[in-house]
């Protein structure tokens, strides 16, 4: 997914990864990228939690809206 990331990046479209191995990240350097901690096949967390799935789809977007960051970055995924 970061590699396709860079690749809309490039073509104009603003993107945002979700990623289960921040290594990965760190290696492929997506544009932006929201470093989660949870199991794989599980980048939302549980599935019968929608609240903390919002939060999670929250703080990805959140990487789009702010103007301060400039791609690439890799931000760790903090709940509350």
């Amino acid at each position: 997914m970061s590699l396709v990331a860079a690749e809309l990046e490039r073509q104009g479209i603003s993107t945002v990864v979700i990623q289960l191995l921040r290594l990965a990240a760190e290696k492929v350097r997506p544009p932006r990228a929201l470093a989660v901690p949870f199991r794989h096949g599980y980048p939302l967390d549980s599935p019968h939690d929608p609240a903390k799935q919002r939060r999670v789809i929250e703080a990805a977007l959140a990487l789009l809206e702010d103007e301060s960051l400039k791609p690439p970055v890799i931000v760790d995924f903090k709940d509350r």
